[in-house]
C-alpha cells in the first residue's frame, strides 16, 4: 500500500519537503504517514529544514517549526562532501535530461548515502534516480 511509510529494513526515512508540509498544514494522513514510521527512523536533510524556515511568515512560525523538528525527527543530515560529490554526480546525469534540481539533488544523494528511503508525494522529481528506495505519500 502506497500510504505505508513503513519499509521492512530498519534503515532511516527521510522525508522530503512535500510530506512535512502537509504534516504541518494540519493534514490527518500525513500526521498518520509520519508516525506509522518509529521515531528512531525519522530523519530529513537540512535542506528539508531550511526550506520550512524559509516558507514561515514570522518567528512564530519559525518556532513551530523548529519544534516540530526537535521533538519529531531523530536526525537532521548534513550534507558533507561524499554527499555534495554525489549530489553533483545525480545533476550531471539528470538535469538536463529530467530537469533534476540543486535541493532534490543533495536530498537524493543525502538518502542514498546513509542508506535510508526517501519518502516524498514529488515522486517524479526522484524516480529517475534508480538506486534510490522510494516511499509515496499520496495526500
Amino acid at each position: 500500500m502506497a500510504e505505508q511509510a513503513s519499509p521492512p529494513s530498519l534503515h532511516k526515512v527521510i522525508f522530503d519537503t512535500d510530506v512535512l508540509v502537509w504534516y504541518l498544514r494540519g493534514f490527518e494522513k500525513a500526521r498518520r504517514f509520519i508516525e506509522n514510521v518509529p521515531h528512531e527512523r525519522r530523519a530529513l536533510s537540512s535542506l528539508t529544514f531550511m526550506e520550512l524556515l524559509q516558507g514561515c511568515r514570522n518567528q512564530q512560525e519559525a518556532r513551530q517549526v523548529k519544534a516540530f523538528i526537535s521533538e519529531n525527527i531523530s536526525l537532521v543530515i548534513h550534507p558533507d562532501e561524499i554527499i555534495s560529490r554525489r549530489a553533483i554526480a545525480l545533476l550531471e546525469h539528470h538535469a538536463f535530461s529530467h530537469g533534476l534540481r540543486v535541493v532534490d539533488a543533495i536530498i537524493a544523494a543525502s538518502a542514498l548515502e546513509t542508506a535510508s528511503s526517501l519518502a516524498t508525494a514529488n515522486v517524479r522529481h526522484y524516480r529517475i534516480i534508480t538506486p534510490l528506495n522510494l516511499i509515496q505519500f499520496k495526500p
